[in-house]
């Protein structure tokens, strides 16, 4: 159960250009967050891991995929996100129980028609239980629920907001096949439930998405390979009660990922991840960190 990574909530002054789309072009899941040993539950034990983010886009997408051109849009966005990860000794359902929380630190930057606004601070918290299974010495899987709490300071109409101003609720299903001298890959399956942000009387629509790695194990501790993610809102976006036509947001990101694995306890993961065919959002780049160690 390796979760996922509420950065930031973009309120672009979209509204004026006909996008919606989980409430100005964002979502309250940082997608592409994950890579590599997704589903593989370590031993009972205290875990802490880190995540570092960058991203930039300077492009945001109608709901055809076309660039809207919105006059000097640009968004650079930073965090370093750390999370803390207890998996029991207790069995569930024949599962390990495994609990974690997260609390991302962000820094973003937003300018468009010549207005400009910078955050940094705390943003949305993420709390979540589930079950780790190991089928087999390469195959592993979780199960998960998790909840992202609106901690995260949002003020309506700005440009920039670290939080989100609503909860989400996320069932998540995680798979990984692991082999250091062959075949790895992994993907994190979730479904979001975004619940009503009350400053604005806004619900943005359901969202199913996954975030994968594939790649080869070559030696001495390394993966190589490809990672990404895809994302695909199912529900409309609704406000005031009404469903808000051409509000669904859809997407994808592929880029190179790579895996360092010490065989004492500690493996630490890296991927550059390029947006592709967005709709309804912002369409950039971004370079990931990831460190796992015991503690």
């Amino acid at each position: 159960m390796r979760t996922h990574l509420p950065l930031w909530g973009l309120c672009l002054l979209a509204a004026t250009h006909a996008v919606h789309a989980a409430e100005g072009g964002g979502s309250i899941y940082q997608h592409g967050t994950e890579n590599y040993m997704v589903g593989a539950i370590p031993p009972p034990g205290l875990y802490g891991m880190v995540y570092g983010n960058h991203y930039r886009t300077d492009r945001m997408n109608s709901p055809t995929g076309e660039n809207l051109q919105l006059p000097g849009f640009k968004v650079r966005a930073s965090a370093v996100v750390p999370r803390l990860v207890w998996v029991s000794g207790v069995q569930v359902l024949g599962g390990q129980l495994v609990a974690h929380a997260l609390a991302p630190l962000a820094d973003i930057e937003v300018s468009v028609g010549g207005m400009r606004q910078r955050k940094s601070g705390l943003g949305d918290i993420t709390v979540g239980a589930g079950l780790g299974y190991h089928h087999s010495p390469q195959l592993h899987s979780a199960v998960a629920v998790d909840v992202i709490l609106p901690t995260g300071s949002y003020t309506q109409g700005d440009l920039a907001n670290l939080g989100r101003n609503y909860r989400a609720i996320e069932p998540i299903y995680a798979l990984s096949y692991v082999d250091p001298q062959g075949f790895n890959g992994d993907v994190r399956l979730g479904y979001l439930f975004n619940q009503r942000n009350k400053a604005t009387d806004y619900t943005s629509g359901q969202e199913l998405h996954f975030d994968y790695a594939a790649g080869w194990g070559v030696g001495n501790g390394w993966t190589v390979g490809v990672g990404g993610y895809y994302r695909k809102q199912t529900r409309l976006d609704r406000q005031g009660g009404a469903s808000l036509a051409n509000s669904k947001s859809s997407g994808m990101a592929i880029g190179p990922s790579i895996k360092y694995d010490s065989g004492k306890g500690w493996f630490i993961t890296a991927k550059w991840q390029s947006e592709q065919r967005m709709k309804n959002g912002t369409q950039g780049s971004a370079f990931w960190l990831k460190a796992v160690m015991p503690l």
